[in-house]
């Protein structure tokens, strides 16, 4: 049984620590992927991404290339689309950076973020329904960026946190809607 990870159509047997850095490593080796390989993976329709990009929420690619860390934000968006509004994604992701379109200044980088996110999943510690299960791995986490991070480890915490329950709803909303309409 394979599962695909969080915000991609990208599938894998099962998630291990480090497997999402090694295959998003892998995809960018021969540096940006384009538009249409970005909505290959994510499942996204075109508009939408240049949509976010023009909004300001994804900087623009370079040569029509998108970067690993702007492949990463668009990830991120795409996950928790599904149960916070795009606005307040905006705002949990603007505390990691100083200005949202430019990578250059964020404390830490999207991709960071998303594969540490990823390998919380792996450790498969997390009850989604039991709080303290979802803090604990959450703090344990964070507590890996908190030597080479200026932010605190509380914040790093509580943005993986809002990550995790986002991404539980849209996976939940989506199983109720998948039974509904079978009924």
């Amino acid at each position: 049984m394979s599962t695909t990870f969080p915000g991609t159509t990208i599938e894998v047997s099962k998630f291990e620590k480090g497997c999402s850095k090694q295959i998003f490593d892998s995809i960018f080796t021969a540096g940006g992927i384009t538009l249409s390989q970005v909505c290959i993976m994510t499942g996204l329709e075109p508009y939408l991404v240049q949509n976010w990009v023009k909004r300001g929420f994804v900087s623009s690619p370079m040569r029509r290339m998108y970067s690993q860390k702007q492949f990463a934000r668009i990830v991120i968006i795409n996950m928790l689309r599904e149960s916070l509004q795009i606005d307040q994604i905006c705002e949990l992701i603007s505390i990691t950076t100083v200005t949202l379109n430019d990578e250059r200044d964020d404390i830490i980088s999207d991709d960071d973020l998303y594969h540490k996110y990823v390998d919380m999943l792996a450790a498969n510690v997390i009850d989604i329904g039991d709080r303290s299960s979802v803090e604990a791995a959450a703090d344990a986490t964070a507590e890996e960026f908190a030597e080479w991070l200026p932010v605190s480890k509380k914040q790093i915490s509580g943005i993986l946190q809002v990550m995790a329950y986002a991404h539980f709803a849209g996976r939940l909303r989506k199983n109720a809607q998948e039974i509904f309409s079978s009924l």
